[in-house]
Formats: structure tokens, sequence, C-alpha cells
């Protein structure tokens, strides 16, 4: 393992390396603007940012972080439309008229039970409570902040066209990018940009899996479990049947496949026969058609253990995501921007703290990579998780990057990234963030090419497919019972 993350530290210096001695182009006025846009508002965005990582509201309900972000906003002289696509804590601000319109995504849920002091030990800031184990209320100040430097921009003549913000909910479960594509919120986009704390800072050319959840439901008939069994059909009986069917399965699948379960409800108490049960269980592959062909075969196995067992089942489709469709174009015009920010530069202090996470997790400590990363070769396969992101990606073409917000090695979604989000190493990579990502959008205002080039590998890409959601009929569920 250490090995790895050497040879990742070494990769990315030698890629800065090279960047630094490559880059000889000066900034232009304008991106000079957006940097120093962006750190005139330090103090204002740390303050934001600091505010949503307490604010620690999880998918749907992220009330407060929803309204400090589009309060901000709309201070800064957006125009901003909330609930949109019937998610109250969805939002769009809108700055501009015209062509081209760019668009820039802002996640802010946190993620349920890894509360988290800023500190590199583990200890809850609110006992139970959720934290920001995936940097979100970094992502969503930080696309903001550059949004605002591109409206200022426009607003002084420099620029022309329309910026669009998204503030984009439930990420971490219930996909509410997926509510506002259904909703065609990303139609009139030309470009859309996106970014994710990490342990690496480069632009992003790798995809995601797609993924697809369920419910599966099973329904038989109660009896006193002693008394009168044979009365009974058992639904948790059925349910057992289709988990050992998907771990059968297991053996049968694709490398770049996953199937993950938990069962939501197994009955109410041993000594009657369980008339009900549920199943919610995800699946994932590198490519969507892997995906369908896995669905199928699930409720063949859904269909067979109700069949075996004498009750009803039942597969309800609850959301799903596209994988991410990658666009190489956008990539190389972000990381020559990477390039001209340089590494994000982290103290010796900073630098200890993320050693004594990395000692505290198990895993090696080599600390922080601040170093801009190398323009990888896009991987056919991408294993690993999956973002809403990806439905965007299928509707518009997104140009994409990741910035240093943690250890690298230390787990994600745990009390580890919640301890560097919430303090200076989660700010740094924001910042860095917000800068690239600013950079980046004036050149899809300047550069005309760029949009005809990124909408062409988009379209390549695509290969005429039409996009669907992954959604079942109706509203989101914002009163879940999951």
């Amino acid at each position: 393992m250490k090995k790895i993350f050497l040879f990742l530290s070494l990769l990315a210096m030698l890629g800065n390396a090279l960047a630094q001695k490559k880059s000889t182009q000066k900034v232009s006025a304008n991106k000079q603007a957006v940097i120093k846009s962006v750190d005139s508002k330090k103090k204002a965005l740390t303050a934001l940012s600091d505010e949503i990582w307490a604010y620690a509201e999880v998918a749907f309900q992220e009330t407060k972080s929803s309204k400090a972000l589009a309060d901000y906003a709309e201070s800064k002289g957006f125009k901003v439309e909330r609930g949109v696509a019937e998610i109250p804590t969805a939002f769009v601000a809108t700055y501009g008229s015209g062509k081209p319109v760019i668009g820039v995504l802002g996640e802010f849920d946190a993620l349920p039970g890894i509360s988290q002091k800023t500190q590199p030990t583990k200890e809850a800031f609110q006992g139970g409570g959720a934290g920001h184990g995936c940097g979100h209320n970094l992502f969503g100040v930080g696309s903001l902040a550059a949004a605002i430097s591109i409206k200022e921009l426009i607003e002084q003549g420099k620029l022309k066209g329309t910026i669009k913000f998204y503030g984009t909910p439930a990420e971490e479960s219930g996909n509410g990018k997926v509510y506002m594509a259904r909703a065609g919120l990303f139609n009139d986009l030309d470009l859309c940009f996106d970014w994710h704390p990490g342990t690496m800072t480069e632009a992003a050319t790798q995809s995601s899996t797609a993924l697809v959840e369920y419910n599966i439901e099973f329904f038989g008939k109660a009896a006193h479990a002693a008394g009168d069994p044979w009365n009974g059909r058992s639904a948790l009986d059925g349910l057992e049947l289709f988990t050992d069917g998907i771990n059968m399965l297991r053996e049968h699948i694709k490398p770049t496949s996953r199937m993950h379960y938990v069962i939501v409800n197994g009955g109410d108490i041993p000594n009657v026969v369980p008339e009900y049960a549920k199943v919610w269980i995800w699946i994932r592959d590198s490519k969507r058609e892997e995906m369908d062909k896995l669905v199928e075969r699930m409720k063949d196995i859904a269909k067979g253990g109700a069949l075996m067992t004498g009750v009803d089942a039942k597969a309800s489709l609850l959301s799903g995501t596209y994988e991410i469709l990658v666009n190489r174009t956008g990539a190389e015009y972000m990381h020559k921007n990477l390039e001209l920010l340089g590494p994000i530069k982290f103290t010796e202090a900073e630098q200890d703290y993320a050693k004594a996470i990395q000692k505290a997790t198990d895993v090696d400590q080599v600390g922080l990579i601040g170093e801009i990363g190398p323009l990888r070769e896009t991987s056919e396969n991408t294993g690993g998780g999956s973002t809403d992101t990806g439905d965007v990606s299928w509707i518009v073409p997104t140009i994409r990057m990741s910035a240093t917000t943690g250890a690298i090695g230390a787990p994600w979604h745990s009390w580890a990234e919640v301890a560097c989000s919430g303090m200076s190493i989660g700010h740094k990579g924001m910042m860095h963030a917000a800068k690239a990502i600013g950079m980046t959008i004036v050149d899809a205002f300047e550069n005309e090419q760029l949009r005809i080039n990124a909408k062409a590998e988009f379209d390549k890409r695509r290969k005429g497919h039409v996009y669907k959601a992954y959604l079942s009929d109706g509203p989101p569920p914002i009163k879940s019972d999951q």
C-alpha cells in the first residue's frame, strides 16, 4: 500500500515539475480577475463553508445549508429560483443573458452518523450526528465562488453570456440531480462544470459507475409461528432466498459489477410468521448496459424466491444514476489552468495533522499531496463510486476536477474527511478549485472552439443515446421512510 501512495506522490510531483517547465503562458487579465475575486472573499467563503459543515444536514433535509448558499448567491446579484424540481432544497442562481450558457454544480449534503470535531483523533462533534465525510460543505461554496467570479466579469462587460449555479441536494442518497435533470433544468446549457473534494488535485478524466437502486418487497401471510405455522407464508423466507440468490450470483458477474443490499424489514416479532419483508438493493457497473442486465437477473431471483415460498414479490425502482461521460477536451483546458495555478501549498502543521489522521486510521503516514497531478489517460472500466453528476454529463458536456481536501489513504465517507473539511486543509482545496473552475469557465466564454470541440466529443461518446432518468413516477421522496 505504501508503494502505491509513494508512486502517486511521485507521479504528482513529476506532473507538477513538468507543468512548471511548460507553463510559460501568462495568466490573462480575466483569469487574474477570477483569482482576485476568489481571494478577496476568502474570509466569507471560509465562514460559509464552516457554517454548512456545522449544519451537516443529510439528503433532502439540507434546509439551512441550501438557504445559506442561496442567500449568499442572491446577495451577490444572482436571481435565485428556489424549490426547483419539486425539491425544497434545490435551487438555481442565474446571472446574465444570452449565449453561451454555462452551469456550475454545487452540492451540500452530509452523511449520517459520522459527526466529527476538527481534530486528528476520532471524537464526535455532535453525538450520533451527521458529518461532511465527502467534503460537500466545500463543494457547494467553492463552485458558487467560481460562479460569482464569472458574474462579476459579465457585470463589468468583460464576458458575454449567462452563468448558472445549481444548488444540487441529496447526492449521497436520493440523487437530487436526477430529479433536476428530469425537470429539464440542464437542457439549455452549453457546458457544465463540476468538482469534488479528494486526495489529489487534477483535471478529472475518469468515469464512475452507473448505479440503480430498488426496493424488493415480499408479501406473505401471517400466522402463529408455534401454534399454526402451516397456515402462514413467510415473506422473510422469500427475502432470505432472494438474498441467497443474489450472493450466488456474485460468482458470475463481471469484475466491474457491484451489488449491495440492506434488509429494511424482516418482520416484527419472532412468534409471528412475517407477512411483509423488504430489501433495499443497489446494483452498479461501469457501463449501464451491463447494469441493466443485472437488474433483470435480480428481478428473476426475486420471482424465484417468491415462487419457492408461496409469497408475492414486487420490485420497485427508486432511482439510479448514469456513469460519467468523460470530456477530455474540457479536461485539457482544466489541466492547463491547474498548471497556471500551481500546487496547493500546505503547511508543516497541516501535513502533521494529515499524518496524525493517517496514523489513527492505520494507513501509511504520507501526509497531503498538494502537487498538480498529470492528465491521466481515461480508463475503459472504472470501479468505485457513483454520482448523479453522471446524469448531467449525458445531457451537456461536463468538465470536472478534484482538489486535495484530505489525507491520502485515510477512509473517505468517514470521520477522517470530516476532520479535514472543516479546517484549513479543506479550505485551501476549496479555494484552489474555485479558481481553477473560474479560470476554465473564462476559457469557455472566450473560446467558441472549446465549446464546439467539447460538444463534438460529447456527441461522439454518447453515440446518439437519448437521456432518460432512472426514476419511478412521482415527486422526490422528501419524506421517505428510508
